[in-house]
């Protein structure tokens, strides 16, 4: 309830204003913070003026009895509410609109989560590499995956329901056997944790081709040739990462590496 009040009119850019960054006030800001709750939302709007020269003058709402007397008076149904001068700003998102800083909606789709997962599976991969052989070498790419594999699989775990569901939207293995939509993040987790601990690649690479080989081919007719506008299920359930280049560039990865787990045995034989 006190998260985030928009009670002011807004363009729907959300650019009502675009703030003179030259001369700085005061802002009169009121936020709840109660013995059992202290408002994020208070917090951030706090920075979020200091931070854009404003000299805050903090008004702390201590009581559930106190905040509601405060939204009653002012005719709003949330706090913070922030005032520059005279004017009333609002809540956090008419202060991030005030300031022309774009808010995501709950619905856009973003790269940031795939983004956030990868460059951290890239910082483990490197940081394996130089464990294990005391530089970085060519294996980094190899932990890169199978790191990026196990954080890809945890996000599934969290909620498996959510995931098939998501799933079953454009896997073609998933569509003719269900099973196979529960078992996907399992599968995907064990075949990255034998490839970190380079046990068991009779198993490992042989999941890594099956499951990347599925879903790239199923990400090419959903998207490539069946033209649909969907989201990849990649992050779990409740991802809004679009299903696309790299939803397929991860399952080509995992294929891939696979497949260099199986040959490269026989080509150091070979050599």
């Amino acid at each position: 309830m006190h998260a985030q009040a928009s009670q002011t009119a807004l363009s729907p850019d959300h650019t009502r204003h675009q703030p003179d960054t030259r001369t700085k006030g005061k802002a009169r800001l009121y936020r709840m913070a109660t013995p059992d709750h202290l408002c994020p939302f208070g917090l951030k709007s706090k920075a979020m003026l200091e931070r854009w020269g404003y000299e805050v003058e903090d008004h702390l709402l201590t009581t559930r009895r106190e905040t509601d007397a405060f939204m009653a008076e002012h005719g709003v149904e949330t706090t913070p509410q922030t005032w520059i001068g005279s004017e009333r700003i609002g809540g956090y998102d008419d202060l991030h609109a005030f300031f022309g800083i774009p808010l995501r909606g709950e619905d856009e789709k973003t790269y940031q989560p795939v983004i956030a997962t990868f460059g951290m599976a890239a910082a483990m991969g490197l940081a394996i590499s130089w464990l294990h052989h005391g530089a970085l070498t060519g294996a980094a790419l190899v932990y890169t995956i199978a790191a990026a594999m196990c954080l890809l699989a945890l996000q599934k775990l969290r909620d498996v329901e959510s995931f098939s569901t998501m799933f079953l939207g454009y896997d073609l293995l998933a569509r003719r056997r269900v099973e196979y939509a529960y078992a996907y993040p399992f599968l995907e987790g064990a075949a990255g944790v034998l490839m970190l601990a380079g046990i068991a690649t009779w198993a490992a690479a042989p999941i890594a081709i099956v499951i990347g080989g599925i879903g790239a081919v199923s990400v090419i007719k959903a998207v490539y040739i069946d033209k649909r506008d969907l989201k990849c299920a990649c992050m779990g359930g409740g991802s809004n990462v679009p299903l696309g280049a790299v939803s397929l560039t991860e399952n080509v990865m995992m294929f891939c590496v696979g497949l260099w787990m199986i040959l490269q045995p026989l080509i150091g034989i070979a050599g």
